[in-house]
């Protein structure tokens, strides 16, 4: 006998058309409400506002305060920016200290109950923002021969695994790998951010909301089907649910040392993977500079997204004093990127990949990095990712067209058109994407590097 308060099998095809139907309709009126205020007041709040002595409702302007800036972090920024990124660093400050221009991508999750998510946004304006016709060899999701490692999935004494066991016989790793590889974002031309959702344990969530700049290093590795892959420096977790997107790694670690921030990319991860890829995808409490020594030669790809001088979140910094504090951490970073990025040169077998990649626009933790480490190991080789990614996707992006050195710029950046004859010397250590009015995405530097065989 089937109990009155079991759905019967008959009727949850109907429940789950509700449920979409309820989304969609969530969905649409924000987005509607987005559509009819916020592209001619993105810095404006607009309120219902019922005047005195009448009971007429009318749609008035208040004006938003806006988010002091540090003095102090503004100050140096100038200094170094205005330097090291020529004409392109006017528009880029004028980015930064509007919040409110800032663009968000929206990334689709296809692990997650299809909906029709991806029609509401195209009918309010959004766009794919990967094309499979712009960068056809990223987006490839082929196989790839993987080495023979002594790494087993699931069987290592220095990665410890927070996801719970699946208990769901109905839900089978079969079965959420049926959806294709395909990494999907959306963005619109106007700073409009889709809404977000909670986490609900046992729940994935549809998509992730982010800079969709920070998806350029992930397309750079170029990560393939049954590779082993490092995420050194993975919390929040972010790129690691966008590798997933793009292929099925036999592994996927993904290390945080801090605790804190540990919990929050394991409760990333149980928002958007299931828990039959849980042996696929582990998480790790290691220090990423010890990385290279305990696990050497291991992995197929490794990507060091490394701790920088965020340059959205230090300009706000709280305070003077923590503004201080900060510019004199920021003195100390080059060092511990330089000691992450040696260890996952170490990590990665002899012809694999390492990405590196920061969310600063500092050229002393970027470009200077990566060349301080190529001088010491002689088994490096860096890539030019140029006609790779910057080009194809330059009517997103804009990408500064040449690597300062200790402040010289060998061709000074501009505000001209990308030139597909620029010499790969001036950007062979990496690219930047430098955020500018109406392509607001950035900062974002990233390099590879393969490990010479």
């Amino acid at each position: 006998m089937v109990s009155a308060l079991t759905p019967r099998r008959d009727v949850e095809p109907e429940l789950k058309k509700l449920k979409v139907e309820k989304l969609s309709r969530t969905l649409s009126w924000w987005l509607w409400s987005c559509n009819v205020h916020c592209h001619t007041a993105s810095k404006d709040v607009l309120l219902l506002h019922e005047q005195k002595g009448t009971s007429n409702h009318q749609v008035t302007k208040r004006r938003k305060k806006a988010r002091p800036s540090c003095p102090s972090v503004l100050n140096h920024f100038d200094k170094q920016y205005s330097e090291e990124l020529g004409d392109l660093w006017a528009s880029a400050r004028a980015v930064l200290l509007d919040p409110h221009s800032w663009q968000y991508g929206v990334m689709l999750n296809r692990f997650s109950a299809a909906t029709d998510i991806t029609q509401i946004l195209q009918s309010q304006g959004f766009s794919s923002l990967l094309l499979q016709t712009d960068i056809p060899k990223l987006l490839s999701s082929g196989s790839s021969a993987v080495s023979n490692s002594k790494y087993e999935a699931g069987n290592n004494s220095h990665c410890v695994s927070e996801c719970p066991p699946d208990d769901s016989p109905s839900h089978t790793l079969t079965q959420d790998l049926q959806s294709e590889p395909s990494l999907q974002c959306y963005i619109h031309p106007y700073p409009l951010r889709f809404p977000s959702q909670a986490h609900r344990p046992g729940h994935l969530k549809q998509y992730y909301l982010l800079n969709a700049a920070s998806l350029l290093p992930v397309l750079a590795l170029q990560v393939r089907d049954g590779e082993k892959v490092l995420d050194l420096c993975s919390a929040p977790g972010g790129k690691a649910v966008a590798m997933m997107q793009c292929a099925t790694p036999a592994l996927l670690c993904c290390n945080e040392p801090d605790a804190h921030r540990r919990a929050w990319l394991s409760r990333t991860i149980e928002s958007f993977l299931p828990l039959s890829l849980n042996t696929r995808v582990i998480v790790s409490a290691q220090d990423g500079r010890s990385c290279g020594q305990s696990e050497a030669g291991i992995y197929d790809k490794v990507l060091v997204d490394a701790p920088c001088s965020n340059d959205r979140s230090w300009l706000y910094s709280s305070s003077s004093q923590q503004g201080e504090q900060r510019l004199k951490e920021r003195d100390r970073l080059p060092a511990l990127q330089a000691q992450l990025l040696r260890s996952a040169l170490l990590a990665v077998r002899p012809g694999g990949i390492v990405v590196y990649s920061t969310c600063t626009l500092s050229s002393s933790e970027n470009y200077a990095v990566v060349k301080s480490v190529l001088n010491d190991c002689p088994e490096a080789e860096p890539e030019d990712l140029w006609e790779e990614i910057a080009l194809p996707l330059s009517k997103y992006f804009t990408f500064s067209p040449a690597h300062p050195d200790h402040g010289q710029t060998l061709q000074k950046p501009s505000l001209q058109p990308l030139d597909s004859t620029v010499s790969s010397y001036h950007h062979r250590l990496g690219i930047l994407v430098v955020p500018q009015t109406g392509k607001t995405w950035g900062p974002m530097f990233l390099s590879r590097i393969r490990r010479k065989k």
